[in-house]
């Protein structure tokens, strides 16, 4: 025979299942919640990898050079490490300008200027080994670097000592004593394009007298200076609306002070071996863009 349920007993049913209702209703509120979360996640995630820059991956140096004279030893080293510091830089600003620019951007603005700066620090590297022992030639082969989406860049790596040599060490980068020749001038601007024009301080005007050994040397650089002018602003015509506000002077004139100062430096150190070394040129690397 059943009996009939006592009131409280209905009422505790009742309670239970109203619980049991609320309970998984919670917990599907917090599954969807989380099943959002997680494709939110995992949405930023892929965004950012797909926007990672990768890395600059640059032929090591060091392994390339021939024994190094001992006079030598120091300004290597050094030029080694700035070759390192150099690619540092370089991944940096890679990290920084994410997203601007067209699709040559990386090229014209970080690739390219940081191969302008490596074919100089590899050369100082040639030349200082070069005044006391055979110098090596092609490592400018090794200046040119590419992108690695997925790979850690190489750096210079730094060069152990090798057999002494008595020659003094010289700082900057030199080239071989030419003769007697005429005095070469440096222009101060390039040609006009839409987007201004790059100036630079006069160079030849500022020089003292030239000794006669040093006159080919000089006049190579000088003309050197003219054609780093050129370069510079046929990149500004060809990057008008690339980049940034700060576009041109970190890849344009950034890049050519830092060229014009080794080859300002080869010029005093050419004329410093014979006759009292000019000071002070450094001042004249800096260049404006006029518009």
């Amino acid at each position: 025979m059943s009996r009939a349920l006592p009131k409280y007993n209905k009422r505790r049913v009742l309670m239970i299942g109203g619980t049991a209702a609320v309970v998984l209703s919670g917990a599907v509120i917090a599954g969807n919640a989380l099943a959002g979360e997680t494709s939110k996640s995992s949405t930023n995630a892929t965004t950012k990898a797909a926007t990672s820059p990768g890395t600059v991956n640059c032929p090591a140096v060091a392994p390339s050079l021939p024994s190094i004279p001992a006079s030598a030893q120091a300004e290597v080293t050094r030029n080694l490490t700035l070759l390192d510091t150099q690619i540092a830089e370089a991944n940096k600003r890679l990290v920084d300008t994410v997203g601007q620019g067209g699709p040559n951007f990386v090229q014209n603005a970080i690739l390219g200027p940081l191969k302008d700066k490596r074919v100089a620090t590899i050369n100082r590297i040639a030349t200082a080994i070069g005044r006391t022992a055979a110098k090596p030639t092609g490592l400018d082969s090794l200046a040119p670097c590419t992108l690695n989406a997925n790979g850690v860049n190489a750096g210079g790596g730094t060069a152990t000592a090798a057999p002494s040599a008595t020659a003094t060490q010289q700082a900057g980068n030199t080239g071989n004593t030419g003769n007697t020749g005429a005095t070469g001038s440096t222009g101060s601007t390039g040609s006009t394009t839409a987007a201004g024009t790059i100036t630079c301080p006069d160079v030849a005007s500022k020089l003292p007298a030239i000794p006669a050994s040093a006159q080919a040397e000089v006049t190579r650089n000088l003309t050197l200076l003219n054609t780093q002018i050129t370069e510079a602003n046929t990149r500004l015509a060809n990057t008008v609306g690339q980049g940034g506000p700060n576009f041109v002077q970190n890849a344009i004139l950034g890049p050519l002070a830092d060229k014009r100062k080794s080859t300002i430096d080869r010029i005093a150190i050419s004329i410093g071996r014979t006759a009292a070394k000019p000071t002070g040129l450094d001042s004249l690397a800096t260049c404006t863009l006029n518009k």
